[in-house]
């Protein structure tokens, strides 16, 4: 006779778990509660639905209830809210919101996968603004039927996570005036700070008003007020500042809870109810890196502890496994990709590693393709040990291969010099000969070597402001068309012969456009007996990336006579 196994939550998590365990077994009785309309939908979708870019909102729905007993013979119930859990007679009493009636349901096996909701404080006028948050299809019909019904122009999105660039950018795609208030003084924490200044232009290059470091401090009627006093008119606001796990069903039946407010489960996804799992959203997980407990809300571990639970529960024992947080986002024409550590967790987990960090910029393919681009580049990795850390990338192209690639690697704990000899796929439509990842590798392998010494460019200004020297080695027409202030012009062509300019009694920082020439200005300098030289990585390039948008909205000088974004 087969088991009994109830779900609670849908989409990743639920609806993964019911497929698998219904591939498991044909005698299993499985039924899946939902609260909401939809049992299985596209929630890394939704916001694309706002700029049409996903049209009808029905495609967002992947599996009806009908669906799911036809094809799988699983009872999907929208609509139906498990509301409390009998552990000891192995009940759980569902709240039918259709009509307002209460009825028990057993089970031999639970699952719970409720997810995360939205947090919106309760800050003082909220009720004087129509303020909406996304979690489902509801929701984003919702928000935009009220856009268009009360014919909307400007929109306030308050949060910088992925959630709140991709409703900002697909709000602004079709049409309307975006402000985007974040509270840190950068959007997107998988990014480090000189890193996400790229995403920060692109947003304001596309006129999205971006406002940082002030978090909201009240409402007031059509306006939005922010600590710092400044007020922002508005006729609505998008609530996406992040989300906690929605563990209150499983707190009330007395199941543990984690330091997070996350469900607490074992390395079989079972709470201290040896008949009751939890998965997605609602669990921590484990971080590859820390080997600490990690909040971690993407679709892909929900649905990979999904399998794991419906193995785990006929018999075949499948362990956690520990995750490094891989994501991807599009903003505008850019993409973006991290995985793994980067230097705000390090910091603010106070992780105490030695590590050190590659950050340059190349062409994603060869140069003379059409559509080739520069890919901005950061790898973390341990000294001296070379183990890879972390990995972000941003630019037009495929950012996510190459961090997948790091993703990968990392999870047979690579190090740097294997990224140097990895055989990767090449044509020039795609990419290089030796990609970008085998150059992270060359790199910090030369660094872990010693073989040069590197300034970054969030170091540049402040030593031009301590009166340092720097010499651009870019070709004169190059330099002509926009340098650093103080910055002497001896191009790598004409370097040799000028070595006289050139002192070796202080340090002597070094640039070109991406840092690429620099690093062969070095090395040549160090042949010929210069011990104090140092090549700025991300060269002029990344300079004027890291540089604009400080300067535009701090309103300060520039160093640099004009930028270059090409």
């Amino acid at each position: 006779m087969g088991k009994k196994i109830v779900i609670v939550g849908g989409v990743a998590g639920g609806a993964s778990a019911a497929a698998r365990l219904r591939r498991h077994s044909e005698t299993d009785e499985i039924i899946m509660f939902e609260k909401g309309p939809h049992v299985s939908f596209s929630n890394c979708a939704l916001p694309y639905h706002l700029s049409r870019t996903v049209e009808p909102a029905g495609k967002l729905v992947l599996m009806n209830p009908e669906k799911f007993l036809k094809q799988y013979n699983i009872i999907a119930r929208v609509n139906e809210e498990v509301v409390a859990i009998d552990r000891t007679n192995k009940k759980v009493k569902v709240y039918q919101h259709s009509t307002g009636e209460t009825y028990e349901e057993s089970y031999d096996k639970l699952i719970l996968s409720p997810g995360a909701k939205p947090i919106v404080p309760q800050l003082e006028g909220l009720d004087t603004i129509p303020t909406f948050t996304v979690r489902n299809v509801a929701d984003i019909v919702k928000l935009r039927s009220h856009i268009e019904q009360n014919k909307v122009k400007t929109i306030t999105v308050i949060g910088g996570g992925y959630i709140g660039i991709e409703v900002a950018e697909n709000l602004r795609e079709a049409g309307y005036d975006i402000t985007l208030v974040e509270g840190e003084k950068q959007i997107l924490r998988p990014f480090d700070e000189e890193m996400v200044q790229v995403f920060h232009k692109v947003l304001t290059d596309h006129g999205v008003q971006l406002l940082l470091g002030s978090p909201v401090s009240h409402f007031e009627a059509r306006t939005v007020i922010l600590a710092s006093g400044e007020k922002i008119p508005t006729e609505m606001v998008v609530m996406a500042i992040g989300v906690r796990p929605e563990s209150k069903l499983a707190q009330e039946a007395g199941l543990e809870m984690s330091p997070t407010g996350a469900i607490a489960v074992n390395e079989s996804y079972q709470t201290i109810d040896d008949d009751i799992y939890a998965i997605g959203d609602a669990i921590d997980v484990n971080h590859l890196l820390t080997g600490e407990k990690a909040r971690l809300t993407l679709a892909g571990p929900a649905q990979k502890a999904a399998r794991a639970v419906a193995d785990n529960i006929n018999g075949i024992e499948i362990k956690a496994s520990a995750y490094m947080g891989s994501s991807a986002i599009k903003v505008f024409e850019y993409n973006g990709a991290s995985t793994g550590l980067n230097e705000n967790i390090i910091k603010a987990q106070k992780l105490g590693l030695h590590y050190d960090k590659v950050h340059f910029i190349l062409n994603d393919k060869v140069g003379i393709m059409p559509d080739s681009n520069p890919l901005h580049f950061k790898l973390l990795f341990e000294v001296p040990t070379g183990r890879i850390l972390g990995a972000q990338a941003i630019g037009k192209g495929d950012v996510d291969k190459r961090i997948d690639v790091i993703a990968t690697a990392m999870k047979f704990n690579a190090t740097v010099y294997d990224l140097k000899d990895l055989e990767l796929c090449y044509a020039p439509p795609f990419g290089t000969a030796k990609d970008i990842v085998n150059y992270a590798g060359y790199i910090a392998s030369n660094l872990l070597a010693g073989d040069f010494k590197q300034v970054t460019v969030d170091e540049v200004r402040s030593l031009l402001e301590q009166n340092q020297i720097f010499i651009d080695v870019r070709e004169v027409g190059e330099y002509e068309r926009g340098h650093l202030e103080k910055a002497k012009n001896i191009p790598l062509s004409e370097l040799r012969q000028r070595t006289q300019e050139i002192p070796k009694d202080k340090p002597v920082y070094i640039h070109c456009r991406t840092g690429q020439r620099s690093y062969n200005a070095v090395l040549a300098l160090q042949n010929l007996g210069y011990t104090n030289v140092v090549n700025v990585t991300g060269g002029f390039l990344g300079l004027s990336f890291y540089e604009y948008f400080k300067d535009q909205v701090e309103q300060r000088k520039p160093i640099m006579t004009a930028y270059n974004f090409n």
